[in-house]
């Protein structure tokens, strides 16, 4: 409930002020909807700007020192939850994905085949509720345009047998479906690429009102970055790995040829 604190604390300080989130904005150099996305702990502010707005409030510098200790003390689990909030209102959305099949790409018959994998005594019901989150998290695919949704896969994901071969079969189909539509573009990075410039997953959000972040994962580790030169960093990094892969219409193929071969049961 750290950030939900931080926020409400923020709201009621900016309204003994007599601000609005807009005049707010304008001071401490971003938008409204940006202090609103704070308010609702949406987002969470970079330490400068948290020091901007003490500074505007005369807060005493509180509000900094508390979103020094979030940032500080930020688990996998808070993480992961803002990025899943963040996903909702971006603009464009674009994955590199070293393991599995992307979130808003996974199937139920997948989704399902990565919780029993790392959890495999699991109540079924807590499965079915993962399931179930996943596949509404994914619902933001409904619309026909937005988010624009670029994914990169390394051939790992697509050949490892995530499920057994009728689940790889489906998934791989899935994909194919998304981007023979033009919902989605997906381009596969070839084991001939050799190393990746990014080793792990990686999700880069922009936003209409906002600036961007990006999301790294690892084993029971994520970082939601705001911080514009690490930003950069890992966009720099996403547009190495992009220039590596093969173009849209060759990844198209490739997942079709190796959605039949698991299919034939090769």
């Amino acid at each position: 409930m750290g950030w939900e604190f931080f926020g409400s604390e923020l709201k009621r300080r900016r309204e003994e002020a007599g601000l609005m989130q807009q005049e707010l904005g304008r001071r401490v150099i971003c938008s409204g909807s940006y202090i609103g996305q704070f308010e609702t702990a949406m987002r969470k502010p970079q330490l400068d700007v948290a020091q901007r707005i003490d500074a505007e409030l005369g807060t005493g510098g509180l509000l900094g020192r508390m979103c020094k200790e979030l940032i500080d003390g930020a688990s996998f689990a808070q993480c992961f939850v803002g990025a899943a909030c963040l996903e909702g209102l971006a603009v464009t959305i674009r994955e590199h994905a070293t393991l599995f099949v992307p979130g808003l790409l996974q199937t139920a018959a997948y989704a399902r085949a990565v919780f029993l994998s790392g959890f495999p005594f699991a109540p079924a019901e807590d499965i079915d509720a993962w399931v179930a989150a996943r596949l509404e998290r994914a619902r933001i695919l409904d619309h026909p345009t937005e988010p624009l949704l670029w994914v990169i896969l390394s051939e790992a994901v697509i050949r490892c047998a995530v499920g057994g071969s009728s689940v790889m079969s489906e998934q791989l189909e899935h994909i194919a479906e998304l981007a023979q539509k033009r919902r989605v573009g997906v381009q596969v990075l070839p084991f001939a690429a050799g190393a990746p410039a990014v080793g792990g997953m990686v999700s880069l959000m922009t936003f209409d009102d906002a600036p961007p972040v990006a999301y790294e994962e690892g084993p029971m580790t994520g970082n939601l970055l705001d911080d514009p030169a690490r930003v950069a960093q890992a966009e720099q990094m996403y547009d190495l790995v992009r220039t590596a892969a093969l173009p849209l219409d060759a990844s198209l193929s490739l997942i079709q040829y190796v959605a039949k071969e698991y299919a034939s049961g090769r």
